[in-house]
């Protein structure tokens, strides 16, 4: 568990420096200008490599905090619905991005609860609950300060439905065998 914990300090802390301290990460991004993109991409890396290490070693001696019903299961498939095409929304301006007003985040709060409804591990509680947390934390941040521009792609009136399709189909290969090939479980149980 300690190479998780690390891992989620590591990647969570570089992420939440835009809610601890926004002026010191906006006073870091200037002075170092694109040092600061690489040693922030490259802390995030390293928080991720050990987040998932972490995550798959812990699992195998993890305790069982609850087992998941039947509906929770359920319930994670719907909520899973809504993840992927949150997550293309995200790059996509649209109706559903103006709506959701920060899809990644959303995404994110859906996957980091669909995987604690049918999860009942230590581990799984720790990875997705410090992830749902963090999730919601960067939300209310976001409403205190001014927003960044982030690059996606150009306004277009078919947006909202490349989003929907392309989340549906990228739903549908995960459900189709993706999720065990990437991470080794099914995740139909």
């Amino acid at each position: 568990m300690t190479t998780l914990i690390i891992g989620l300090v590591l990647f969570l802390g570089i992420h939440s420096l835009a809610i601890v301290a926004p002026h010191c990460r906006d006073r870091l991004a200037a002075r170092l200008g694109p040092v600061w993109k690489g040693l922030y991409a490259l802390l995030a890396a390293v928080g991720l490599w050990l987040v998932v290490t972490g995550f798959s070693v812990a699992r195998g001696h993890a305790s069982t905090l609850y087992i998941p019903t039947a509906p929770m299961q359920a319930a994670s498939l719907v909520l899973m619905l809504l993840v992927f095409p949150s997550l293309w929304a995200s790059y996509l301006p649209g109706r559903i991005q103006t709506t959701l007003r920060h899809p990644l985040l959303v995404a994110t709060q859906a996957w980091a609860l669909a995987h604690l409804l049918a999860n009942g591990s230590s581990a799984d509680v720790l990875l997705f609950g410090a992830l749902l947390a963090w999730a919601f934390a960067e939300q209310v941040s976001l409403q205190q300060r001014p927003r960044r521009p982030l690059p996606m792609a150009p306004s277009g009136r078919f947006n909202d439905a490349i989003a929907v399709v392309a989340g549906l189909a990228s739903y549908a290969l995960f459900l189709g065998g993706l999720h065990r090939w990437l991470f080794g479980l099914p995740p139909l149980g």
